[in-house]
């Protein structure tokens, strides 16, 4: 089992997939045996080594893993500050960190005999990585995508049916991240017996927020020992992810969680302002509440539905935010942050031309709360980013409103 010497991992969730207050398996009755399946299945394929050492070889061939930490150089001196550091997570094959646990479900999905994945996507980044992980374990997918983000990331969608998915949009709503779940979840309830749901991120009812972090620890395992390799012995002082569902904040997180010398920071999403229906900072705004399958913090109205929510980048354009992250931020573990989609673009330009790296903008919040921080921290300290995805598929939407298709000057 990945990380199963770090104390944290190995206490959460509990035996009936809480994590503190959080989680649970909210789902309908007639759902439970499908859930239990899943459950037992993924429970006795963690304790085998030979799972395990499987995924890790298709890693590193079809992925590419491991993958670097990385100094921004130029940004850290014109800072003046703490020194950034990225985990590039962007040179993941597909081009993001969503096929850590996309491999992982395929290849759960082959060893329990299931013969499709079902999942939602936000951006795209998930739903590529899924059908790229399909087409190499021979699995049919079905991908969910809100309506307006399959105009919005178009080339994402025309990469998920060249690897052969069948992308449904989902028209209900908002036609987003949150509509494209709810489409998912009900295609799940129909094929369960014969397919299996790859969430897209660390929400769900149990065990799903488990397998997710699981498949994704992979990241702070190879961040934590590459960045004491770099350092001589060093850990980072800050460690940052951005955070909506959680799946990539995790997999950074699981690395340094036991280290309390460690700060982590949560990123989240603040949009147009701070107004309801303006932004998707769920940590800042939200309330405790239930929202596909699970106990969490939710961002709700009045009347305890699922508030509406936007965010220049699409992955994190979701009312929620899965229960372990809920966990460690009561519970102090995580400091909470939030980034406007303006200094989100400013930041996806600033990387572009100063570093020769194009961040996804899901990212590219995270990267502008790290260089807020180190401009307000001696050059002593270090700072480590979760860069968890490319920017590719949000280069034409960033540059649509500058005159002559030129980017501003960061």
């Amino acid at each position: 089992m990945p990380g199963s010497t770090r104390n944290h991992v190995s206490r959460f969730p509990d035996a009936d997939g809480y994590y503190g207050d959080f989680g649970g398996a909210h789902w309908p009755e007639h759902l439970r045996p499908a859930l239990e399946e899943l459950a037992g299945a993924y429970g006795e394929l963690r304790s085998s080594p030979a799972f395990w050492a499987e995924l890790d070889s298709v890693r590193t061939g079809l992925q590419g893993r491991p993958t670097p930490v990385h100094y921004l150089e130029n940004i850290s001196k014109q800072l003046g500050g703490a020194r950034i550091y990225v985990k590039r997570e962007d040179l993941n094959h597909t081009g993001a960190h969503k096929i850590n646990h996309c491999v992982g479900f395929a290849l759960l999905a082959r060893r329990m005999g299931k013969r499709k994945l079902i999942a939602e996507t936000g951006a795209g980044q998930h739903g590529v990585a899924l059908a790229s992980a399909a087409a190499r374990f021979g699995l049919a997918c079905e991908v969910h995508m809100g309506a307006i983000d399959v105009d919005k990331v178009s080339t994402n969608v025309s990469l998920m049916r060249l690897l052969g998915a069948q992308v449904v949009p989902a028209t209900s709503g908002q036609s987003t991240l949150k509509e494209a779940s709810d489409s998912a979840l009900g295609a799940y309830t129909e094929q369960h017996a014969h397919a299996l749901y790859a969430i897209g991120s660390a929400i769900g009812p149990h065990p799903f927020p488990m397998i997710v972090r699981d498949f994704q620890s992979v990241i702070g395992q190879e961040a934590r020992a590459q960045f004491l390799s770099i350092t001589g012995g060093t850990l980072p002082d800050h460690v940052v992810a951005c955070v909506a569902g959680g799946s990539n904040a995790l997999g950074m997180y699981s690395g340094f969680l036991d280290d309390a010398e460690v700060a982590l920071h949560a990123v989240e999403p603040l949009g147009k302002g701070a107004e309801l229906g303006q932004h998707a900072a769920t940590l800042t705004f939200g309330r405790p509440g239930t929202l596909h399958g699970t106990s969490s913090v939710v961002l709700q109205e009045d009347g305890g539905s699922p508030a509406p929510v936007r965010s220049i980048a699409s992955g994190l354009a979701y009312p929620g935010v899965g229960p372990e992250i809920a966990m460690l931020c009561k519970s102090g573990r995580l400091s909470v942050g939030t980034v406007s989609d303006d200094e989100a673009t400013a930041t996806f330009l600033r990387i572009a031309r100063h570093e020769g790296i194009i961040p996804a903008l899901e990212s590219a919040h995270a990267l502008a709360f790290a260089t807020r921080l180190a401009a307000n921290r001696p050059p002593n300290e270090s700072i480590l980013v979760n860069l968890s995805g490319r920017g590719d598929k949000d280069v034409n939407f960033v540059l649509a409103g500058h005159d002559g298709g030129q980017p501003l000057q960061p």
